[in-house]
């Protein structure tokens, strides 16, 4: 197939590119309304696209807004389900405003700033980067944060409350008679996503009046393999444990399933909670309790934030920090 060009338009319609172009892009002062409705008409008839990279060098903008994401190595890149549902939403939010996503992996903090000029992106949201390297940012496009703690102003962004879902989380086990919980989940500093967990978690025991031994953590990476292997040796590991809180629900559910091959029930003798809620979650056997997190508001709310820095609008000082709640399934029991 022939593509159309804007040459082409111009030479049908008997005027200038320079008024096809007027026309298309909303520029129609100084045309005659006949000459708008013969070249919409003929716009229509041909088929005739515009050129996205015309209209971005002519607006000075690329429309290309990046998601840069850790990467393990040079060479991979691996996405886990949390950051696949953020990416399909953020990516459907930005095509509304007629921007593109650019995904992109970051294998050292100092690519940030590379990516940024070398494909002239208007902005990035960034995704699962430690606090230290978002504070350490420092670069002239507009940049945001997404489950970030870092007090870099230039990536002030949007998260969830995860203080309250760790709170939450141990509230519902501890309400079901279980003392015994076992944290599991990455290794964390005395800053973010999973610190803030933690700390809720921690909270709810305070709350009770009951102590909890920094004996039941589990340090392992937020995957369903880890979770699988923490699930296999948990009752020889933690033998005490009646339930088991796991930050992520691709590493709870691995939990489960180790657990199940170990011939330890669940719920029956571990309970289970997770925490994002996503759509696998309802889906496993037995289906999961978790902590929900509002993705799509979070991924919606991203793309406005950042959009407002991108197009010269004000946008918050502080974080915006979304509310989360336990969605009860199967996956746990009174103990």
């Amino acid at each position: 197939m022939v593509r159309v060009t804007l040459k082409d338009i111009a030479n049908e319609a008997g005027v200038s590119m320079m008024t096809v172009s007027n026309v298309i892009n909303g520029n129609r002062a100084r045309v005659s309304p006949e000459t708008i409705e013969r070249v919409r008409r003929i716009v229509a008839e041909r088929g005739y696209v515009p050129s996205a990279s015309a209209r971005s060098l002519a607006a000075r903008s690329s429309r290309l807004i990046g998601l840069l994401v850790p990467a393990a190595d040079e060479d991979s890149l691996t996405l886990s389900p949390h950051t696949g549902a953020i990416l399909g939403q953020i990516e459907r939010a930005l095509r509304k405003r007629g921007y593109h996503l650019l995904l992109r992996g970051i294998a050292h903090p100092d690519e940030v700033g590379e990516a940024l000029q070398s494909w002239s992106l208007d902005g990035a949201v960034l995704l699962g980067f430690l606090d230290e390297e978002v504070d350490a940012l420092d670069v002239t496009v507009p940049v945001l944060a997404v489950d970030s703690y870092s007090r870099n102003r230039l990536a002030t962004g949007v998260r969830s409350d995860d203080f309250e879902g760790g709170r939450i989380a141990a509230a519902h086990l501890l309400g079901l008679g279980h003392r015994e919980i076992l944290f599991a989940g990455p290794s964390f500093s005395d800053v973010g996503v999973v610190h803030q967990r933690f700390e809720g978690f921690r909270q709810a025991f305070a709350d009770r009046g009951l102590s909890w031994s920094d004996s039941l953590i589990a340090t392992v990476n937020t995957t369903h393999a880890s979770g699988r292997e923490l699930g296999l040796r948990l009752r020889a590991d933690f033998p005490s444990a009646t339930a088991v809180f796991a930050t992520a629900d691709i590493l709870a559910i691995g939990v489960m399933a180790g657990l199940v091959e170990t011939g330890v029930p669940v719920p029956g003798v571990v309970s289970v909670v997770g925490f994002d809620d996503l759509d696998l979650s309802a889906i496993v056997t037995p289906k999961l309790t978790t902590v929900a997190q509002d993705i799509p508001t979070k991924a919606a709310m991203a793309v406005d934030l950042l959009l407002a820095a991108v197009e010269k609008r004000d946008r918050p000082a502080e974080p915006v920090t979304l509310d989360v709640h336990l969605v009860e399934r199967e996956s746990t029991a009174p103990r």
